[in-house]
This record gives C-alpha cells, sequence and structure tokens, in this order.
C-alpha cells in the first residue's frame, strides 16, 4: 500500500471514530451492516437498486431461490413447481408453514395479487421479467398456476430477484403512497422496523421462520435478533468502521483496503463463489465517428483492460474479453472472438489507418476533415478514474475522447438522450440471457438499449430462447446472439467486478452470495463468534 492510501486510511479511522454509526441497538443482539447508498422506497415492483434488492431478500421471500453456483433453482415459498410440455404452464405447490411478519398466512391468493399488483402498477418496472403473463390463479391456498401467453425460459431464473418478491397486498392497499416508506410486510428472516431516509433502516429478527434456502446451514429463524442497515457515504469511513467495530459487516469496500482489511486477524473476508457485475463502454453506433466495426474494433484494442484491473480495481477485478462472464449460464466461448477484445495497440491503429482515420501534425486522428473525437457520458463515482485511463489509451492511438460525468439526479436522463457516442454502465446479472435480454432487444431503444442496436436476426434469436423448451435450444440461440453482438463490437467489456464482504470481530465469516449483488442475501449466515 502506498503512502497516501496509508494516510487515507489512517485519516478515515480518525474521522470515523468521532461519527458514531449507531446507537440503536445492543451489541449482543444486534449487527450493524454498513453501506453507502439509500433507495427512495423498498418496493420491489417500482426500485431496480441494488440498495432496495438488499433489503427485499432479507424481510421477503420469492418462490424459488437461486444457488451460489448461480446456475442451482430451490425451492423457497414453493416447495415443488411442475411445467408443462408447452412452457406455458407453470404450477407451484406452495408450502404451508409460512407467515408474514404481521402473522398473516401466506396463501396462493398472495402470489396471484404480487404479480397482479406489479403488471397493473403504473410505475412497475422491469415487468419483462415476469414473462408475457397470461393470468396467474390460486388454485386452491396452496397452489399457483402461473399462465403464460409465450414460453419464457428465464422464468425460474427472474424468479429469484427481488422484483418477484412476495408482498402482502392488504397492507399496500392500507398505506398507499407510505407502502415501502413506513412499512413492509414480508415473509423473510428478518421484519421491516423502521426507516429513515439516507440514515438507517431498522430489521428484527422474524422468530416464525423455518423456510430458508437449503443451502444455508440453517433454514431459520435467524441468529440475530436485528439488523440495522447504516448510510455511511464516504468509503474511507466504511473501512475505518469495520476495523474500529462501529460497524459489523460490509462490502461497500474500497479496493484499496482488500489487503489490508485480509491482513487484520480481527476481521474475515469472503467472497461468493459466483458474482456476475460487469462494467463496459457501449457505443451509439448510429453516431458517425462509431458507425464503423473497424473503428468500434481498433478502439476495443486500444483500452488496456489489464490496467484498469490493476490500477482502478488495484488487482482485484477480472479483466472482460467478453459481455458477460465467462462462468454465466449459457456463456458461450465458441461464439466469442476474443481477439476482437483485449489490448492490442499497434493492431488498432492499423485498423485506424484502413478505416481512413490519419494520425494529423497534433496526435489525433482525421478523416475528411473531421476529428476523430467521442463524446461520452459517465458517472462520478469510480468511473471518473476509468474513464481517465481510457481517455488516455485512446489518446495513444489518436483519438480525442472528451469525457462529460454527471451525478445520480440527471445522469440517466441525459443516457436517453442521442447525445453522445459512448457510455459508461456496469450491470448485475444472473445468466446471459438476463443480460441480452435487457440490453439488445430493438423494443428497448434508446434505454436500455443505448447501442441503437437494430437487428431483426437478435430479436428472432432472442425470441426463440426465451420459448425455448429445454437447456440445449436455449443455449444455442443465446450463443448466436453472442456470436453476432461480439462480432459487431458495440461494447468495450472492461472488467468483471469482484464482491467482496468483510465481517468484524464480533461476526463469523459471512457466507457471501453473487444474486443482484445483494452479498448478505437472506441474511440467515449473520451470526455472532
Amino acid at each position: 500500500m502506498g503512502h497516501a492510501t496509508k494516510w487515507l486510511a489512517a485519516g478515515a479511522i480518525a474521522l470515523a471514530a468521532a461519527v458514531p454509526l449507531s446507537t440503536t441497538a445492543s451489541a449482543q443482539s444486534s449487527v450493524t451492516v454498513m453501506r453507502q447508498i439509500d433507495t427512495d422506497r423498498y418496493d420491489p415492483h417500482t426500485s431496480t437498486a441494488r440498495s432496495t434488492a438488499e433489503i427485499m431478500f432479507m424481510v421477503g421471500d420469492t418462490l424459488v431461490a437461486l444457488g451460489p453456483d448461480m446456475k442451482t433453482i430451490h425451492p423457497l415459498l414453493a416447495k415443488s413447481w411442475e411445467v408443462s410440455e408447452d412452457g406455458k404452464l407453470y404450477t407451484f405447490h406452495l408450502r404451508d408453514d409460512v407467515t408474514f411478519c404481521s402473522g398473516k398466512k401466506f396463501t396462493a391468493a398472495d402470489v396471484k395479487a404480487t404479480i397482479d399488483r406489479w403488471l397493473n402498477l403504473d410505475k412497475g418496472v422491469v415487468k419483462n421479467r415476469a414473462g408475457d403473463v397470461k393470468e396467474v390463479r390460486a388454485v386452491d391456498d396452496y397452489t399457483v398456476e402461473y399462465e403464460l401467453v409465450q414460453p419464457y425460459s428465464e422464468l425460474l431464473y427472474q424468479m429469484t430477484q427481488h422484483f418477484h418478491t412476495i408482498i402482502n397486498v392488504d397492507q399496500v392497499n392500507e398505506l398507499g403512497d407510505d407502502f415501502g416508506v413506513k412499512g413492509f410486510d414480508g415473509t423473510g428472516p428478518y421484519c421491516f422496523e423502521s426507516w429513515e431516509p439516507r440514515n438507517e433502516l431498522v430489521m428484527t429478527k422474524h422468530d416464525a421462520y423455518t423456510w430458508g434456502p437449503a443451502f444455508y446451514e440453517t433454514q431459520g429463524p435467524a441468529k440475530v435478533d436485528k439488523v440495522v442497515w447504516k448510510i455511511v457515504p464516504e468509503e474511507n469511513n466504511v473501512v475505518a468502521g469495520i476495523q474500529t467495530g462501529q460497524g459489523d459487516v460490509t462490502q461497500y469496500l474500497p479496493y484499496w483496503s482488500i489487503d489490508q482489511l485480509e491482513a487484520n486477524p480481527q476481521i474475515s473476508v469472503t467472497q461468493p463463489p459466483f458474482y456476475f457485475w460487469t462494467f463496459y463502454i457501449g457505443f451509439k453506433i448510429t453516431r458517425d465517428n462509431v458507425s464503423d466495426v473497424k473503428v468500434r474494433e481498433a478502439i476495443n484494442l486500444a483500452v488496456d483492460q489489464k490496467a484498469l484491473a490493476e490500477g482502478p480495481f488495484f488487482g482485484k477485478a477480472e479483466p472482460a474479453t467478453a459481455y458477460v462472464h465467462p462462468g454465466t449460464l449459457d456463456y458461450s466461448e465458441e461464439a466469442i472472438d476474443e481477439s476482437l477484445f483485449g489490448y492490442d495497440p499497434e493492431k488498432a491503429a492499423t485498423l485506424l489507418d484502413e478505416a481512413g482515420w490519419k494520425m494529423g501534425d497534433d496526435g489525433f486522428r482525421y478523416k475528411d476533415g473531421k476529428k476523430l473525437e467521442l463524446v461520452t457520458y459517465s458517472f462520478t463515482n469510480i468511473w471518473r478514474q476509468l474513464t481517465e485511463a481510457v481517455q488516455g489509451d485512446l489518446r495513444k492511438v489518436g483519438i480525442d475522447m472528451q469525457v462529460e460525468l454527471f451525478d445520480a439526479t440527471v445522469v440517466w436522463g441525459k443516457l436517453k438522450t442521442q447525445d453522445f457516442d459512448m457510455y459508461t454502465m456496469s450491470y448485475p446479472y444472473v445468466s446471459a440471457g438476463d443480460a441480452l435480454n435487457l440490453y439488445f432487444p430493438s423494443a428497448n431503444m434508446p434505454s436500455p438499449n443505448r447501442m441503437n442496436w437494430d437487428d431483426k436476426e437478435t430479436d428472432q434469436w432472442l425470441f426463440e430462447a426465451r420459448g425455448a423448451l429445454n437447456d440445449a435450444d436455449r443455449a444455442a440461440a443465446y450463443a448466436k446472439v453472442e456470436k453476432k453482438v461480439h462480432d459487431a463490437v458495440v461494447w468495450i467489456p472492461l472488467v468483471h467486478e469482484p464482491m467482496f464482504v468483510a465481517a468484524g470481530p464480533k461476526l463469523k465469516p459471512v457466507e457471501a452470495h453473487g444474486i443482484y449483488g445483494a452479498g448478505l442475501y437472506k441474511g440467515l449466515s449473520l451470526e455472532m463468534k
């Protein structure tokens, strides 16, 4: 660790020591989780934020759960299920011993009411993750028929996500606009107690909970009485908090701190077995300067992913040469020509020459009197360092990358425009299909398909993959999409981000989970020493 980093860490400890993180909980029975951001509402149907997912997974449940391998589907609220031969009807057999925190008995009516509410909600998000629903029926108290218009091969994987959290719609009706703000009644291992936005959220143990996923050592109840989620915006204070015991667990760790924390015998640092969160830069391919695939390939080859992984990520990230992680369900190694990606500045310069972009006396490239400059929209967090590094790489081959940074209040609106050549993004996914169905359908232009990728074959193959009736057909269709979008070089894959969960001296090491970046998942592995 360099002198500057040591100074930051030492200064952060002194600063954090003067700012208590929580005074709401007893040290014997509570855990303080530190995180940097909050959300606007804890409603699974209106928020795609990781901060929402972190809470939903702990105060609520889904019908099925995703194993730590990020591939295996496990029973949760549904103890078993069958799928019809045509792939359109899923019959779920529910547990009969589940209750909400309020004491209300969980039944099939709650499943139907939850999905109906999501699909009919004006502000409902990512409804495609529910599939093309024809009808959800409560056949009896513990049997649900989930009928689709078209088969959806991703359905069970999507049902593990926080969007599919089963809610008490009676409470939704009672609270109205205060649902997810003043209360949330779920079936999870913890119960929503209180929330002070941008400060802390408190949850307490759901004593009746015994139906957690089988991959946990215990299926419940939780081993701690109270969990306090505390907002600590500054990363230095997060590191200091875990070192001084003012916070007990966090995954919001700067990469420079990992080696330091791993060397501390009082702190355990764990990682999930699999975790899929990828950083990339996308091209708006309908813009003149990046409409040529040869130029896009050259730009890719000019970027040093290994240096990004070593620099801003302090050697903890994995350089990316594909749009999704190789460990992902339905990743096709055969479909992806890795020679299109990676670092080869000499080949990049040759491709730019071949494309007619000649080096000028000022060190930048020109074609027909026009300079090769790329307007790039980005975020103000770690992206500042990443874009500066990429900017330097592109400058070496004669490309002028002009970066405009925006904070979270305006960036999403800017990204819906057609006013940029490139944009930056990082995203979680549970499968290759999850990623491909998000970014590459033509119907998703201009957002989140910010590339303006408009291809009939892609749309057809995505449709075939979604409708596949077996794993092999689904994987084959997605492989065609992967080959086409990678050959078109519509992104610069940068790094696959790691996740680290640090637990302080009060806690046993945490079994981290990779789903949607919510490392604590159900919180059932939180346990005092």
